[in-house]
């Protein structure tokens, strides 16, 4: 039996980590055996990556799109397909989806350039669910931590771009919207909701 994909996706500092451990606790408590990953950095390989990727160090936006790439490759290689291949349920903080709308929208490189290069990297692996956290750039501002990352820092022009880019790509790409200004509560409840509607037998 294989089990199931479900990536939670949107800006920074709108709840996905937070939401995805309630999520994973609810799956478990219905009997499933659930892996809760995230990208870039979890793999022993894409630690290193991630150094780099949310770092200071400077890098052309082509150069960020490959290292999530190889990040992802590695994720999926390692992480993910052996835990679906056994029919463990992953709940993911982050896949393809960030790169398209990140490196895709956000530093201009296109959708189709970055789908190109992701296309080996996701060795044919699509998300059985997607859902995009949605929440203005402003608001999730003031969930920061202090010790931000190279995209927390990139300044509110690209936060506000990404909120715009997941919204306005999210029924083209099948991707739900769930509204993560209530309470995590609230948020969770939609969340769950989403789950039950879309991967019920």
């Amino acid at each position: 039996m294989t089990g199931k994909f479900i990536v939670l996706e949107g800006g920074d500092a709108v709840g996905k980590s937070t939401q995805g451990k309630e999520m994973a606790a609810r799956l478990r408590e219905r009997g499933y055996e659930v892996v809760e990953t995230f990208e870039p950095g979890a793999t022993h390989f894409g630690a290193r990556l991630r150094e780099l990727l949310m770092g200071d160090v400077p890098m052309s936006p082509l150069a960020e799109a490959l290292l999530m790439a190889a990040d992802r490759a590695d994720h999926v290689a390692t992480v993910i397909k052996p835990a679906l291949i056994r029919g463990a349920w992953v709940v993911s903080d982050r896949f393809l989806p960030s790169s398209l709308v990140y490196q895709g929208v956000g530093r201009a490189l296109g959708l189709e350039t970055v789908s190109e290069i992701n296309k080996s990297a996701v060795d044919g692996l699509v998300p059985d669910l997607v859902v995009v956290l949605d929440l203005d750039s402003q608001d999730a501002r003031g969930r920061r931590d202090l010790d931000s990352d190279r995209f927390e820092t990139a300044g509110d022009e690209f936060a506000a771009q990404v909120v715009v880019a997941y919204r306005d790509l999210a029924p083209s790409m099948g991707w739900k919207i769930v509204d993560a200004s209530g309470s995590p509560e609230e948020v969770s409840s939609s969340l769950w909701g989403l789950v039950v509607e879309s991967l019920s037998p």
